[in-house]
């Protein structure tokens, strides 16, 4: 089963390339206070389709280039205008 993330499009400025920030939240093991944890990726975008503000859906997938290792599968919701 291929790793399956969702996040928020921050940059679209790359051609065919999409960077997405997800973030994971949990509760602390020992303090029990609910913590954030955000990540960047670089995705592949084919058609240049997403834009800035796109809730997207990434899966891992073959490297496409040196920081490149997921693909946008499919869009989840369109950022409002």
């Amino acid at each position: 089963m291929k790793k399956v993330l969702q996040g928020r499009v921050t940059s679209d400025k790359a051609d065919k390339t999409v960077t997405v920030l997800v973030e994971r939240r949990f509760k602390h093991p020992l303090y029990g206070k609910v913590v954030t944890v955000s990540k960047k990726y670089l995705a592949h975008d084919e058609t240049n389709a997403y834009g800035t503000g796109d809730l997207v859906e990434i899966m891992a997938a073959r490297p496409v280039s040196r920081r490149k290792r997921f693909v946008v599968t499919r869009l989840v919701e369109k950022a409002r205008a």
